[in-house]
């Protein structure tokens, strides 16, 4: 039995789409921060008595995925001075001089990879966090990852839920140890991107 001429160009085009790995070949797909639905947040202790929640309300960036691959690459810049407590005085403490400096460091960044993927969707972040003039690994754990054509754009929508840990006191910020202040910050960041127009 013989193949049709069309059943064989089909099979030889899907064996193309095959790398060496077995995964199938695709572009990596360009992903624009939606600022309106990105809010890193922060959990920072309170001389042992309580945990302090704030967030930062300007968020921008990029994300670069490549499903197929299990590759990608996330980029995020966050306004420092845009630090919000729900506390206008403990703000602007924390984005003075004496704390974050923002008029010195205007910009928080993460850099990382995409990583340890799971039916094409990242669980986890390899990166670097740049914040007061230093720059230090900080790993995420992504808890959420999913996409979905946008109801009203009709381009894909994507959206994760990560979160890690850091020292703060890495990176200059070792305010209050003698009152108990511990330096251990969890970072958690909700994202929300859009896919870039071709």
């Amino acid at each position: 039995m013989t193949r049709e001429p069309g059943a064989v160009r089909n099979a030889l085009l899907i064996c193309a789409g095959f790398s060496a790995s077995g995964a199938v070949s695709a572009a990596p797909v360009n992903y624009n921060i939606d600022p309106e639905h990105t809010y890193p947040s922060f959990e920072a202790d309170h001389m042992g008595l309580s945990i302090w929640r704030g967030k930062f309300n300007k968020t921008a960036g990029k994300v670069t995925l490549d499903k197929a691959a299990g590759t990608g690459t996330v980029e995020v810049a966050i306004e420092t001075a845009s630090i919000d407590f729900g506390h206008a005085k403990v703000a602007e403490y924390l984005a003075g001089p004496d704390q974050l400096d923002a008029a010195k460091y205007p910009t928080i960044s993460y850099k990382g990879r995409l990583e340890r993927f799971v039916n094409a969707a990242p669980t986890a972040v390899s990166g670097e966090l740049t914040m007061h003039g230093k720059t230090r690994p900080v790993a995420l754990r992504i808890n959420l990852f999913k996409c979905i054509p946008h109801p009203l754009l009709k381009r894909e929508l994507c959206g994760a839920d990560a979160f890690g840990t850091f020292d703060r006191s890495e990176f200059g910020l070792d305010y209050g140890p003698q009152w108990g202040f511990k330096p251990e910050v969890t970072l958690r960041i909700q994202v929300e991107a859009l896919a870039e127009e071709k």
